[in-house]
């Protein structure tokens, strides 16, 4: 018993490996984890960049197409006039030194005229471009392209035109360059085959209002990228704090909640498994909250539980005792008349083991009624009971007895007297204390049934003309096997539980059932009274 009491406290010590403890990690960093996800995705800000973007570079081509426009004109002999391939190479490499921006410069017949990608050297065309920062790769980077890389796999993100330069371009490969000829600036957003974005910016090159060209600036969004991951980072290292902060409220949460519970259900093995009473339900009901109320009922259910034990023991004991004396008579009748020869003397031991056998059934039936009542009354379904109808139905049937004494009804209200409960089993309690009444009384006595209500009660009481209860007995009455009878009654006809029984019966309605003696002005004794007190049913 103790080995398995140990096994299963030491089951239950699971500490921050609980399933509530994981439960409510998880709640909490999932609700943490939503708003951090949205806000990661930055979506607006990336777009007002974007445009922000664009706009500088709109107002990079328009000041670099005046130039174009005003320097790198010539007019031929006819009149007409048209960009001078070097003069824009020329200019190009002067002003868009060092900006990071492309420029490419078509004719209007679509021709690329200049390209700030290429610019002569000694040993022909040299690509210009930028080599990719030094180091390595950190932690919040990787973090931050693998949260990118799920956002474009996603469908719907970034659903930009794919960026792709012929080996000999012309301005049929770019929209925006097409805009920008027939005489309004346009932009355009790509993304390339490494999933960077290109950013495009084409204005026609003017003179006196005639498109001479299309100039096109374009330039990767590193500049947005970056942002965008800062950001991120910003939001990732705000969301690592509140993370670290949830999960020690989450912990200290949880052992709140489950250090105690835990406790509880340790003292709920060792109540289960344990020997003895020494161990106690924990007292949590100082918290004030459900786990406090939790702690309370164990304890009251235990101590219940304990009470429920007592009376059974007691009861298992009264039992044993109130048996052994037929039993005792019994063995000694049969023992006595396998001795006796007389036949007079026989018919009496026969007689005596007779009364021994009824009195042995009697009390076995009162005991059989008394240990189920419990759980009868405790699945039966209560119901609407009038206890007046109640009462004049039983005096009715004992009216039809001639022998028996006078019985009287008083329901003083003319209003139906009603309660909740069980109509046979608060019958059983009357009868009982009918006849017990009848037990007692004279032949020539009235037993007086009366009904009212009062304070929201239904209150009973039935009188009698007999010699009263024993001073000091008025509680005793109530208890198991206590039976106080006539003289001129013959012994065993009682087995001593009616009273008994029908005080458990009441207990369970909810009720109250006091005994006490009438007395006249001058104290002399004139009946017992028997009052029930049951709670009335709200109409």
């Amino acid at each position: 018993m103790a080995q398995t009491v140990k096994k299963h406290r030491k089951g239950r010590k699971r500490g921050w490996r609980s399933s509530l403890t994981h439960k409510i990690l998880l709640i909490n960093s999932f609700v943490l984890m939503i708003p951090v996800v949205g806000l990661m995705h930055l979506e607006q800000y990336r777009l007002s960049l974007i445009a922000s973007e664009l706009d500088a570079l709109s107002i990079q081509g328009r000041a670099f197409s005046l130039s174009l426009g005003s320097t790198a004109v010539v007019a031929s002999q006819v009149g007409s006039e048209k960009l001078v391939p070097e003069l824009t190479r020329s200019l190009m490499r002067a002003m868009l030194n060092d900006i990071g921006v492309r420029a490419r410069i078509f004719s209007t017949s679509g021709e690329m005229l200049a390209d700030s990608l290429y610019l002569a050297g000694v040993g022909g065309p040299v690509e210009v471009g930028e080599l990719p920062p030094p180091g390595g790769i950190g932690m919040m980077d990787r973090i931050i392209q693998f949260y990118e890389e799920i956002m474009n796999w996603l469908p719907g993100h970034d659903d930009w035109p794919l960026y792709r330069e012929a080996q000999h371009q012309t301005a049929e490969d770019y929209t925006e360059v097409l805009i920008a000829l027939n005489g309004e600036p346009a932009g355009m957003v790509r993304t390339d085959t490494t999933g960077r974005l290109v950013l495009s910016m084409a204005v026609p090159v003017q003179r006196y209002r005639q498109v001479l060209g299309a100039l096109m600036l374009s330039k990767d969004a590193e500049v947005v990228t970056q942002a965008v991951q800062d950001r991120r980072r910003d939001i990732l290292a705000v969301c690592g704090l509140a993370l670290g902060v949830t999960v020690l409220l989450s912990l200290y949460l949880a052992g709140i909640i489950g250090r105690p519970l835990r406790r509880l259900a340790n003292a709920a093995d060792f109540v289960r498994y344990g020997k003895g009473r020494e161990y106690e339900i924990p007292d949590f009901t100082h918290r004030g909250d459900e786990i406090g109320d939790l702690s309370g009922a164990l304890r009251a259910m235990t101590e219940a539980l304990w009470a429920r034990m007592d009376a059974i023991e007691g009861f298992a004991a009264d039992v044993s005792h109130e048996i052994k004396n037929p039993l005792t008579s019994l063995r000694s009748a049969v023992e006595t008349v396998a001795r006796v020869s007389d036949p007079e003397q026989q018919k009496k031991l026969l007689a005596i083991i007779m009364d021994d056998v009824q009195r042995l059934d009697r009390l076995i039936s009162d005991i059989s009624d008394a240990s189920r009542l419990d759980s009868e009354l405790s699945r039966a379904k209560m119901e609407e009971v009038d206890v007046g109808k109640l009462l004049e139905a039983l005096v009715e049937i004992q009216r039809v007895d001639e022998s028996c004494p006078v019985f009287e009804t008083d329901i003083k209200t003319d209003d139906k007297l009603c309660v909740q409960g069980l109509e046979g089993r608060l019958g059983q309690v009357l009868r009982n204390l009918m006849t017990n009444a009848k037990t007692f009384s004279p032949q020539d006595g009235v037993i007086r049934l009366a009904a009212k209500s009062e304070n929201g009660r239904v209150i009973i009481t039935v009188d009698d003309d007999g010699p009263g209860i024993i001073p000091g007995k008025f509680e005793a009455i109530f208890d198991r096997f206590y039976t106080e009878r006539p003289e001129d009654e013959k012994f065993g006809t009682h087995s001593g539980l009616g009273l008994s029984i029908s005080k458990q019966i009441i207990d369970a309605h909810n009720g109250t059932i006091a005994a006490e003696n009438r007395t006249g002005d001058d104290g002399e004794v004139l009946g017992a009274r028997f009052t029930i007190s049951l709670p009335e049913e709200q109409r």
